[in-house]
């Protein structure tokens, strides 16, 4: 997994242009994603892969001149470093073991909502903050290893283990104004709500708001309003 700091590129497999359209428009509404171009065919995809050099392909299994496998196999044998989320109406069980096999981090089944591809990038955009925290240390312990592997497995205790710079202290004030909103009607706080409750600065609020989802003690989803970017809206669910 590319692990790279900025937005994740993105590219798009897709031989029908009407749903190659819909997929980007997916991609470009989640914060930390973009789309640097799109591929109708197999050939397209391995040479744009080699110009563009993206971090995700979404790739169709079903494509005019190659089996999307045939594109995932040859990635992986010139050494690529892309990840691939397979995003194709196969349902046979081969077809999705050949692309567990040859490394895929996620298999979409056609047709899908955005909300379900809003839930894919997110975890896999968690996965990739994860191997970037990695970088550089020698050893790394189970709940790390586990939040590489995109693992959604949650610790004895919430505060367990906790990255360097947080606090046990300030994650019960997080998760004390969480549980608050959630016990007044399972409502949701964006990252300034949140450092308004607890006290804290919007930048802190926000690392604890999401050490809370990688753990699975909360879920964030996305509010679209006027221009610019859509909120990112937390919900506790421990």
């Amino acid at each position: 997994m590319n692990r790279s700091r900025g937005p994740v590129r993105v590219l798009v497999v897709e031989d029908d242009f009407m749903v190659a359209k819909i997929h980007r428009r997916y991609v470009e509404r989640v914060e930390g994603f973009e789309v640097v171009g799109e591929a109708r065919t197999g050939a397209e995809a391995l040479q744009a892969v080699s110009e563009l050099d993206p971090d995700l392909v979404l790739l169709d299994i079903y494509l005019p001149d190659m089996s999307g496998l045939e594109v995932l196999r040859r990635l992986r044998h010139e050494g690529h470093p892309v990840d691939v989320l397979v995003v194709t109406a196969a349902r046979d069980a081969e077809t999705v073991k050949e692309s567990l096999r040859g490394g895929a981090v996620q298999y979409l089944i056609k047709p899908f909502t955005g909300a379900v591809m809003e839930e894919r990038l997110l975890e896999f955009l968690r996965t990739r903050e994860s191997l970037r925290e990695a970088d550089g240390e020698a050893e790394v312990d189970q709940r790390k290893v586990d939040a590489m592997f995109g693992s959604t497995r949650r610790p004895a205790s919430m505060d367990a283990d906790l990255p360097k710079g947080l606090t046990a202290q300030t994650l019960r004030l997080v998760a004390g104004a969480l549980r608050g909103v959630a016990t007044d009607g399972g409502g949701t706080l964006s990252a300034t709500e949140c450092a308004e409750r607890a006290g804290l600065a919007r930048v802190s609020a926000r690392r604890y708001l999401e050490h809370l989802v990688r753990i699975g003690y909360a879920e964030v989803s996305l509010r679209y309003g006027g221009a610019g970017r859509p909120e990112r809206r937390y919900r506790w669910i421990g």
